[in-house]
């Protein structure tokens, strides 16, 4: 959440940062909620006066052996009032805090200005995307003979979902595996393995709830404990620091893991209901790092090219793009997203967002380091795709098709294949 303090100093200011990002920040009832908060604070500090005042004469009175009934009768009327008083400020605590937990992050000074992707600045581009001699074949066509099963998908599950077969499902594996050993190995994260459900906190922590929890699965265990499936290894990940303090030394803290993802797409109806590109279910490895706040822009651009390094190796063209204002997601205060070719589409299509959330998940998290004066301050968390599996098997599917139907194996993952280079078509 948003430092509360920057309201206070000027939520006009706030407001209207807010709203270069499509928020409409509620300035009024902020006020009022305020407002309400410093009465009974102001209250709460001339009753606690008071009462201090008259134990110290009740001390007085005693000590000169006189009767102090009528003075402890009246710090036993401030008590209650105090008591009544603290209940009704957590109650305003409770509103002020829900309301906070709404507001999106402040965007950096350098996020370019805009209101949809189409203001989006490009910042770099890697290879050329292919002449195809042939007749082009999005995914689902190209996959059919090689075990990509929608139709099992449906029957099972519904629509958004997937069934993979044969040489597909190896091919999905094995492209997991390579994310994980480059991350790992060559980028130095810490593997982790995750629950899978995750309670609400979590998702408080990273920005899920309360505001969008349409976009979540819930299950249910019993009239109390419910859990949530994860939407993204983001979740996890970053709640290894809820309410901890880590030493400054130890920073910054890297983590990675494959997990599954599962999204309702609430807010998705009828956007690319073809294939695999939004699945109710789907694969990510994702990277985390719980950074200094003085280290986390330049964490952010090494993440970067952490998950472009996968796509080179896997030689599919790219590029990435800095997210405008209006772009977004909810927690960042900065975003890249890395795009890649797809044929049949003629266009780019997002594989990977790296983003800095600065302090604004570690607020809502109580993550903090303990800095070299002792003093604990919020850290800044960073998260980003290393990268989304099923969209990577869509541009292999894709960019890698051949006349005849077969796939050829990318070189970065034909050990991974068993030193298969290619799908053959059935």
């Amino acid at each position: 959440m948003i430092d509360i303090n920057l309201l206070r100093e000027d939520s006009k200011a706030i407001a209207n940062l807010l709203k270069e990002r499509g928020f409409d920040l509620d300035i009024k009832k902020y006020e009022s909620l305020e407002k309400d908060r410093k009465v009974i604070q102001v209250k709460t500090q001339e009753l606690q006066g008071q009462r201090n005042q008259f134990s110290k004469n009740i001390g007085i009175e005693k000590g000169k052996g006189k009767d102090a009934s009528d003075l402890m009768a009246q710090v036993n009327i401030i008590a209650e009032t105090l008591k009544e008083l603290e209940s009704q400020l957590a109650i305003i605590q409770t509103s002020l805090n829900q309301f906070l937990l709404n507001i999106p992050n402040i965007p950096h000074d350098s996020v370019p200005n805009g209101s949809s992707e189409k203001d989006n600045l490009i910042v770099k581009e890697f290879g050329k995307p292919q002449n195809f001699s042939f007749e082009i074949k999005d995914h689902v066509d190209v996959g059919l003979n090689h075990g990509l099963d929608f139709e099992l998908g449906s029957k099972l599950s519904g629509a958004r979902f997937v069934v993979m077969k044969g040489g597909i499902a190896k091919l999905h594996r094995a492209i997991g595996q390579l994310m994980l050993d480059v991350q790992t190995q060559e980028h130095d994260y810490e593997e982790c393995y995750t629950p899978y459900l995750v309670n609400e906190e979590s998702l408080i922590g990273t920005g899920q709830l309360p505001k969008f929890s349409e976009d979540l699965f819930k299950t249910s265990k019993g009239d109390d404990d419910s859990l949530y499936l994860i939407p993204t290894g983001e979740v996890p990940l970053t709640n290894f620091v809820r309410d901890r303090v880590i030493e400054e030394s130890d920073l910054p803290l890297k983590f990675t893991a494959h997990t599954p993802c599962f999204r309702s797409e609430a807010g998705s109806y009828g956007k690319d209901t073809r294939g695999m590109i939004r699945q109710h279910q789907f694969d990510k490895v994702e990277m985390v790092q719980i950074s200094h706040p003085d280290s986390s822009y330049k964490v952010l651009d090494e993440m970067v090219v952490h998950a472009e390094n996968i796509l080179k190796k896997l030689e599919l063209p790219y590029r990435v793009v800095s997210l405008c204002k209006g772009d977004m997601g909810f927690g960042a205060a900065k975003t890249f997203d890395i795009e890649v070719w797809l044929p049949s589409q003629n266009t780019y299509r997002e594989i990977s967002s790296i983003s800095n959330c600065e302090d604004f998940q570690a607020r809502r998290l109580k993550a903090r380091y303990k800095d070299a004066d002792g003093k604990n301050k919020f850290l800044h968390t960073l998260n980003g795709s290393g990268l989304a599996v099923g969209r990577t098997l869509v541009a292999i599917l894709e960019n890698y098709q051949q006349e005849n139907g077969d796939i050829i194996i990318p070189k970065a993952l034909v050990s991974y294949m068993g030193g298969r280079s290619k799908l053959t078509s059935s």
